[in-house]
């Protein structure tokens, strides 16, 4: 087929237009900058369009003569921008895509959201109908974006919604780096009591997901959360990040309220100066709210199976950092 991902050079998207290209199909990417990601997928065969998704003259320009959309350009932790900002590309961005594949007769159009859609679980594991309670700006943006694609899919466009748990893997040098970083140090600072629950997705995993949602025949109107077999505490993880490291660690409690002012105050003074807070709420989240979630809807109407566990995929994660250098 011909597929367009829009997204390409991120983490996620950059794994998929390899896996399509392995795959035999002829692939456009469309992103928002050049760069080295942008050389290396020209050089795996890839087309590459560069812009952005609020553009319609480009968006329309990109779809022609494609079969099959995988919509994942998003704003994502893009600190020193106006909330509007995601509005304009998550929600915009979104709203211009759906437009052109249906002008340009697409076969079916795969949205990538997020598990945060759902905020904290409240009653973990959640399922697809736990409530939608979106946490900051990334989380109620991308949730915006999903019912204008079931409006598609009402308009009689093939669609499927994805809402991925945590992404870590190989080729990441943000996500889960700042854990295998902290564990390097030889101490983790919790704060909280640990049991917080987490879960994580191998890139590989998700990228199976992607590649089944792809089949016409397959997740027509319906949206899945897209998850690792296990999910764990949060304590668990780390230490299990220290197994795959071959490190010992320590894991010294705090209490976690002062660290939610902390995030809170920080990312208030820091916004209009144009400057990253060190700290801020999304961070903090990571130590209070409860993320687990029943993958049975994937398994049973995508034939979703992760292949790769969380032990197996954190050591090949940790293999990737030393050999990139980053620990």
């Amino acid at each position: 087929m011909n597929i367009l991902v829009t997204g390409g050079t991120g983490f996620t998207g950059k794994a998929l237009v390899k896996r399509l290209l392995d795959m035999g199909h002829h692939v456009r990417a469309l992103d928002y900058k050049e760069g080295h990601k942008t050389d290396e997928l020209r050089s795996w065969g890839a087309e590459v369009i560069i812009g952005s998704v609020t553009d319609q003259e480009l968006v329309q320009t990109a779809v022609q003569g494609i079969d099959l959309v995988q919509h994942m350009a998003a704003a994502f932790r893009e600190m020193n921008v106006p909330d509007t900002y995601y509005d304009e590309v998550n929600v915009g961005g979104t709203a211009n895509m759906l437009a052109a594949a249906w002008d340009q007769g697409v076969k079916k159009f795969i949205y990538t959201s997020t598990c945060g859609v759902h905020g904290n679980i409240d009653d973990p594991p959640g399922g697809e109908d736990a409530p939608i309670q979106p946490a900051d700006y990334y989380q109620r943006t991308k949730y915006q974006a999903e019912p204008l694609v079931n409006q598609y899919h009402q308009k009689g466009m093939k669609t499927t919604i994805l809402r991925p748990a945590a992404i870590y893997g190989p080729g990441d040098p943000e996500r889960f780096y700042l854990i295998f970083k902290r564990v390097a140090s030889g101490t983790f600072p919790m704060f909280g009591s640990g049991k917080t629950l987490y879960h994580p997705l191998y890139i590989d995993n998700l990228v199976d997901a992607l590649v089944l949602a792809q089949d016409e025949d397959k997740g027509d109107g319906r949206a899945y959360l897209i998850a690792d077999a296990q999910y764990v505490e949060i304590e668990t993880l780390v230490r299990k990040v220290a197994q795959a490291m071959g490190v010992e660690v320590k894991i010294p409690h705090f209490p976690v309220m002062p660290l939610v002012v902390a995030g809170h105050v920080c990312e208030k003074l820091c916004k209009p100066l144009g400057v990253t807070p060190p700290i801020f709420p999304r961070r903090v989240d990571w130590f209070r709210q409860n993320r687990a979630f029943k993958i049975d809807r994937a398994r049973e109407e995508l034939g979703y199976n992760p292949r790769v566990e969380l032990d197996e995929g954190l050591r090949r994660t940790f293999e990737w950092y030393r050999d990139e250098g980053l620990l």
